[in-house]
């Protein structure tokens, strides 16, 4: 089969399509043709040799993706060669085939195509474990939201929206903005003309937020840690704008507030599993009614992978960018 390998070169990681060994299916697993994959920020890290894989993962990217069952392992059960599914992956998407432990398999919601079904798995549980398991969002609550057009951003959007919450978001460009806004966002700040957590003080009559969504890290958190409620929340996960940061710990300590390191690629499939269960239980309804449903920015041929990369490295994109496989 073909997927995407990585060349390090002078100038920086080039994405080459070639031929690569077939993956190997052992029991409980099943063997899918991949139609569609998607980008995630991840990718670009371990493209440049910052995040490797998790042990027994495939060294090809790829987190996401959507096809049809081509094979199935010993023991799997519920499924059928031809079914079209899509599925979290710990690594393997940028490839024409990949194997896939059954329990993290869903089948492609009503009237999606396969570059939206690639989109689902990634960032919708990404958002979903982090704001509702990890944070404990509720009914009423107000979430703020960085990174807001970006995949997991729209994702959780639509998420803590279709759950009943209050959404503020920040993105950093007008249309942006209206992205936000178009996908159920309350309030939308241009964090690149207005101070956000001013806006955010402003809009909330000084109460602040419940919960924050983040993915800058160190250059956010004074602000964001003042956001806080009463037993307010703040889930890391991503440090795009640095990792290292003082932390005033009375000012957690007057908040009853919690800090929460968070990634989804390295747990277990069982917590996976369960992760995808609690999501299905909660939302599919609403993804079935057309409720919940991606923002696609562009669709490449996957050997334009590069040009994707590129693309996504630069902020250009609102919501995902998708990699067509076939």
């Amino acid at each position: 089969m073909h997927a995407i390998e990585v060349e390090q070169t002078q100038s920086g990681p080039l994405l080459v399509w070639r031929e690569v060994e077939e993956p190997v299916l052992h029991p409980g697993e099943a063997l899918v043709s991949i139609h569609a994959t998607t980008l995630n920020r991840a990718d670009l890290s371990q493209a440049e040799g910052n995040y490797p894989p998790p042990p027994g993962a495939s060294h090809i990217m790829g987190l996401d993706m959507s096809g049809e069952i081509l094979e199935l392992g010993a023991g799997v059960e519920g499924w059928q060669v031809g079914d079209k599914v899509c599925a979290l992956l710990a690594g393997g998407g940028y490839a024409e085939r990949v194997a896939v432990d059954q329990r993290l398999l869903i089948p492609i919601p009503s009237g999606w195509s396969f570059e939206e079904a690639a989109c689902l798995a990634e960032v919708y549980l990404t958002a979903y474990v982090n704001i509702f398991m990890e944070a404990g969002f509720q009914a009423g609550e107000t979430i703020l939201i960085h990174g807001g057009a970006s995949g997991v951003g729209t994702a959780a959007i639509q998420l803590a929206q279709g759950a009943g919450g209050r959404v503020i978001t920040t993105a950093g460009r007008p249309d942006k903005v209206e992205t936000c806004l178009d996908q159920g966002a309350d309030l939308a700040i241009n964090y690149r003309t207005e101070d956000f957590a001013a806006r955010t003080l402003e809009y909330t009559d000084g109460e602040g937020v419940d919960v924050v969504l983040d993915m800058v890290g160190a250059e956010y958190l004074e602000r964001n840690i003042g956001l806080l409620k009463v037993k307010g929340r703040l889930v890391f996960i991503a440090t795009l704008g640095g990792s290292e940061a003082m932390v005033d710990i009375r000012q957690l300590m007057g908040r009853r507030a919690r800090l929460i390191g968070s990634v989804l690629r390295p747990r277990s499939v069982v917590e996976k599993a369960e992760i995808i269960r609690r999501f299905r239980r909660q939302f599919w309804g609403q993804i079935e009614e057309g409720l919940i449903r991606p923002v696609i920015d562009k669709v490449l041929p996957v050997a334009e992978a590069h040009a994707a990369h590129e693309r996504m490295r630069t902020y250009e994109n609102i919501g995902k960018i998708v990699l067509k496989v076939r």
